[in-house]
């Protein structure tokens, strides 16, 4: 189930991501509201984080938002990394409670949060009924599937 939560965020955040002008990474809604370059670094630095879990670690790191295409790259890397290590060696010493209740809810809810952001820059993402999204355990990857059914 947890190989299934990481293809659910890739493909939510995904579709988020999709379509984004580069200058939406410094949208800034109002004062101190993060950005979404600083909203989706903090997600990839969520991804490592899940990752050290899994490995037995204790770390956690507050990265610098890189330029947007490569802060896109950095989280499907990180997740891709993260899936992989759970396929090959399991959970370790995390439990599938503990992921999803830190690293994996966070993310989504950031997801919706850039999804929010993307609205209010005026660049929505389409409504979907996600039951119906091709999500399948250990596809985390950039290239996700096309909408199956989206609606206004």
């Amino acid at each position: 189930m947890t190989r299934h939560a990481l293809a659910t965020l890739a493909y939510r955040l995904g579709k988020v991501l999709r379509g984004t002008p580069a200058g939406f990474a410094a949208f800034q809604a109002a004062a101190g509201v993060r950005t979404p370059a600083q909203i989706l670094a903090h997600i990839g630095d969520l991804m490592d984080w899940a990752l050290a879990q899994v490995e037995g670690r204790k770390a956690w790191h507050n990265s610098t938002p890189l330029a947007w295409e490569q802060e896109i790259q950095r989280f499907f890397t990180a997740i891709q990394k993260l899936d992989d290590h759970i396929a090959a060696h399991g959970l370790g010493p995390a439990t599938p409670e503990r992921l999803l209740q830190s690293a994996i809810a966070d993310a989504l809810t950031h997801t919706g949060q850039i999804a929010l952001l993307r609205r209010m820059a005026g660049i929505p993402v389409k409504a979907e009924n996600y039951a119906m999204a091709d999500i399948k355990e250990g596809k985390v990857g950039a290239e996700q599937s096309a909408p199956r059914l989206e609606f206004d």
